[in-house]
């Protein structure tokens, strides 16, 4: 049923504002939680505000981008009001109230983010270009709560290491598993070495004493679940790997979350 002015409510507003993509919800709040946990601090919860606000931000404005005649454009341009001013007000707190110079991870970030949204804009958001690009984004932010808590160069980075270590050979890996599932061409080499190569940085990372070595083990366990459904072809549906890969995901924040501090003195 289509919306009306009439039937205009605000909640109806924040469920135009929902994505679609069960899985994005995951790879985008992980990186967010992840650095709100690991580095906390005022401008960090702005941040995450921000975060979020632009994670909701997608479909309103994909929606008045479309130059089509759609009885939501009213709601989607109160989503997109509510949600820029939120999102804008709580980037410049973050900024504000943030260790000087904090706010320079939030340039690659953002130049990520732009190339998905003009891929979502040209509907391409399912391509793998614009995914990478998306989870890119998100996962870079860890490294903005850092710097925003007066970390270092090294130890920021470190934080967005482990959620790109998350998140690209995720995505490589079930998109890859959809196609076998679908009788598409495909190409399992990207994400078995983005996997591997997981591996080697976070050991790296730990050996350093700039990640704790329990996030070695959940780098194991991702490529070994990207070995798992690439290689063995398990007879698994897209809802279970979606509810695993939920869980793992909040398993490692929080896991990692409890351990980051002791393990890398900070």
């Amino acid at each position: 049923m289509t919306l009306t002015v009439e039937k205009f409510t605000w909640r109806a507003a924040a469920q135009l504002s929902l994505p679609k993509e069960h899985g994005s919800w995951s790879l985008a709040l992980e990186p967010v939680a992840f650095g709100l946990l690991v580095a906390p601090s005022a401008a960090g919860a702005a941040l995450a505000l921000a975060a979020v606000s632009g994670f909701f931000l997608r479909r309103p404005m994909k929606l008045l981008l479309s130059r089509k005649s759609d009885p939501r454009q009213l709601l989607a341009a109160v989503g997109l009001a509510i949600l820029a001013l939120t999102g804008l007000t709580s980037l410049l707190l973050a900024v504000r109230f943030g260790a000087p110079g904090g706010w320079w991870p939030l340039l690659p970030a953002t130049l990520a983010g732009v190339v998905f949204a003009w891929c979502d804009n040209r509907n391409e958001a399912r391509e793998g270009a614009a995914e990478i690009a998306g989870v890119v984004s998100f996962s870079l932010l860890p490294a903005a709560f850092g710097a925003l808590a007066g970390w270092s160069v090294a130890a920021s980075l470190a934080l967005a290491a482990i959620m790109l270590v998350r998140s690209v050979p995720t995505v490589l890996t079930v998109r890859t598993s959809i196609r076998i599932r679908k009788g598409r061409p495909y190409a399992i080499a990207p994400a078995l070495l983005t996997a591997g190569a997981g591996i080697f940085l976070v050991a790296w990372l730990a050996a350093l004493r700039l990640a704790p070595w329990m996030a070695l083990g959940f780098a194991l366990v991702l490529a070994a679940r990207t070995a798992w459904l690439l290689l063995w072809r398990p007879r698994v549906t897209a809802k279970i790997v979606g509810i695993t890969e939920a869980v793992l995901g909040a398993l490692m924040v929080l896991v990692l979350a409890l351990t980051w501090r002791s393990a890398t003195g900070l």
